[in-house]
């Protein structure tokens, strides 16, 4: 029987002895293994292990079973078309889609994934990526957009796009302190320091964001400015700027600043609401507005009664929009259209829930028709500077119409307040010459006159 069994290849349903037989092994063996084309049994030793049946069969196995004590055991599987990882990680079981079908993939993805929670779990920060400046900039933009107020998002926009243009393809980590220093004098020779000073402060804020401003900041300077920059408008030019504005699409916008002496943020934030009039025949005969939103917390909430030329200009602009609400803006959205040969404006398409938009391009066309140059916030400085020169109103009642909350800032605005001076050393000459009596100075000597006589000569 041994004999015929050797003869011949083992078949299915042979016992354990017929095939220790046809191999010539001993019972009991372990399992069976093909190697080479060639069936072979590993059975068991004298002490209960597996022989080996040769070294060089078993080092591939043993270097991968190295491999996977040393990175921990890998549980990549497949689900649903795709594969899943899964491992146990400081006493929790982590389980996640590699969401692809790629097997290599998967693999990468778990043990880059086990890599982060090791560094998460001793604290092991990642180096931070360090951006062009250009997408440095631009998420800056978008930041400032979304958490802070629009204008704050624009202003951010053209302070930082002529330095785009010098520092896009540069990394945020490459700005010295020499390049800021060069770019500082370069633009200087076609803007003014402010304009500098503001540019310089937008990059600030981008190299803040990435922690790098701090080693740099001693060798940075600002420039100096000019504070008294803003112009006050003569009665000739104002009476021009008027006629001009009146044959424009928005003629309301101008009598209201000269009058109120309100910022462009905070004549677009009106609402009807804010509005306290008296009608009377169907003009608004008096009245005043609450400022509800300005960049100074002493600006927010501040009363300016109307006069009587605002008033005016309110009742022209109101009665245009009778279906007006309470909550409605009191300058809402609204296209302004030419129509007829005489090329008149017409208003249509109004959004009374939005508010005006820019006016700027109106401004820019009547101080053209006037012949005159200024900017839109010169109406402000001419409000706050005509309350200066009157002696007889205070300081105080200055700082609570224009919502100011220093007097350094009031100086910056009043600077032309001639005639109050010219008026101060008239009463001082007045007061001077005036002749004393000896009875209402008791305390003038001869030796007082002398001195005094010594001092003019």
């Amino acid at each position: 029987m041994d004999q015929e069994n050797k003869s011949k290849s083992p078949k299915l349903g042979w016992t354990f002895e017929q095939l220790a037989s046809s191999l010539s092994v001993s019972v009991p063996f372990l399992r069976l293994e093909v190697k080479r084309g060639r069936l072979k049994a590993a059975h068991l030793g004298r002490r209960g292990s597996s022989t080996r049946l040769r070294r060089s069969t078993l080092s591939g196995r043993r270097q991968r079973s190295r491999s996977l004590r040393e990175r921990g055991p890998m549980s990549v599987y497949k689900r649903g078309g795709v594969y899943w990882y899964e491992f146990a990680f400081a006493g929790s079981r982590i389980r996640e889609s590699t969401k692809t079908n790629s097997k290599r993939l998967a693999e990468e993805a778990e043990r880059k994934r086990r890599r982060d929670l090791e560094l998460g779990i001793n604290r092991i920060t990642k180096p931070k990526e360090i951006p062009l400046f250009k997408i440095a900039a631009e998420r800056l933009i978008q930041e400032k957009r979304t958490r802070r107020a629009p204008n704050t998002g624009e202003l951010y926009k053209y302070a930082l796009k002529p330095l785009i243009k010098v520092f896009g393809t540069k990394l945020v980590c490459d700005i010295s302190p020499d390049d800021i220093r060069a770019y500082q004098t370069r633009r200087l020779t076609g803007v003014s320091a402010r304009t500098v000073n503001i540019e310089v402060g937008a990059l600030r804020t981008v190299l803040k964001a990435h922690r790098l401003w701090g080693p740099i900041s001693d060798a940075i300077e600002m420039l100096r400015e000019h504070k008294d920059v803003g112009r006050a408008l003569d009665y000739e030019d104002e009476r021009k700027l008027i006629a001009a504005a009146g044959k424009s699409r928005s003629p309301v916008l101008l009598p209201l600043t000269l009058d109120t002496g309100l910022r462009a943020a905070e004549i677009r934030s009106l609402r009807r609401k804010n509005l306290s009039l008296v009608w009377k025949n169907g003009v608004v005969e008096s009245g005043f507005l609450t400022v509800p939103k300005s960049k100074t917390e002493a600006g927010t909430g501040r009363t300016i009664p109307l006069s009587r030329r605002a008033c005016a200009a309110l009742t022209l602009w109101l009665l245009r929009f009778p279906e007006a609400g309470v909550d409605t803006f009191v300058f809402p959205r609204h296209s302004i259209g030419l129509i007829g040969h005489k090329r008149k404006p017409h208003l249509h398409g109004v959004w009374l829930d939005q508010p005006i938009g820019q006016w700027r391009k109106a401004w820019k066309d009547a101080c053209a028709a006037a012949r005159i140059r200024y900017r839109w916030h010169d109406l402000r400085h001419t409000f706050i500077t005509r309350l200066a020169e009157r002696p007889e109103i205070s300081e105080q009642t200055i700082m609570s119409l224009a919502g100011h909350v220093s007097r350094s800032m009031l100086a910056r605005y009043s600077h032309i307040r001639s005639q109050a001076k010219q008026e101060a050393i008239a009463a001082l000459e007045k007061a001077s010459s005036t002749p004393v009596s000896a009875t209402d100075s008791p305390q003038k000597s001869p030796q007082s006159d002398l001195a005094l006589k010594t001092f003019l000569n």
